[in-house]
């Protein structure tokens, strides 16, 4: 005690200190944990993002209208078709590429005003993917790509009621985005514990 009484009097033992001591600890708590890379931490959202009930509910509404117009009941384009073949720590990815297909395919074409909301939610969206920039695919992203392919040919496929369902679906959208991009998962959520 009475070592560090003494180096508190002094400054170049503070600098003496906060060198040897502090100073590493600072440097290497930045570094990913063993087992873990950078890019599993970029495809991570905060859970906060998905519990706005503005938001939410202005998804919710948006898909619930596009959904009464869609007379489609035998096609799903947001479903867990999207994640065959693809690991769990690369769905975030997944989700990201797709909302990126779904705002700038689907919500910002000469159908946004056909809905209410659709401005909004598609800037909500945009900042979600914009916040999930550094987010990449780690192993092969072939799998990815096929199943996004997949997604863009079916709602080719449907025509004019393609886009309208993606907007009637917003609303798995964005639960499918939020288990597969935040940390803790909804109950009954696709990860597994460990």
């Amino acid at each position: 005690m009475a070592s560090l009484q003494t180096l508190s009097k002094s400054f170049p033992g503070w600098l003496f200190f906060c060198c040897c001591c502090c100073l590493p600890l600072l440097l290497t708590s930045s570094l990913p944990l063993k087992g873990t890379s950078a890019a599993h931490h970029a495809c991570r959202l905060r859970k906060i993002n998905f519990q706005q009930p503005y938001i939410r509910n202005r998804t919710y509404t948006l898909a619930k209208t596009a959904s009464a117009s869609d007379k489609d009941t035998d096609n799903r384009l947001i479903g867990q078709q999207l994640f065959v073949n693809i690991k769990e720590n690369n769905r975030c990815y997944l989700m990201k590429s797709v909302v990126e297909f779904v705002v700038k395919d689907v919500l910002l074409t000469e159908i946004k005003n056909q809905y209410p909301y659709v401005e909004e939610v598609a800037q909500f969206l945009a900042s979600l993917t914009s916040e999930l920039s550094s987010c990449q695919f780690s192993g092969k992203g072939e799998h990815i790509e096929k199943n996004l392919e997949q997604l863009k040919n079916k709602m080719e496929q449907l025509g004019e009621n393609g886009k309208t369902k993606a907007i009637g679906e917003l609303d798995l959208l964005f639960d499918y985005m939020e288990n597969a991009c935040t940390d803790v998962p909804k109950k009954g959520g696709n990860k597994k514990k460990n």
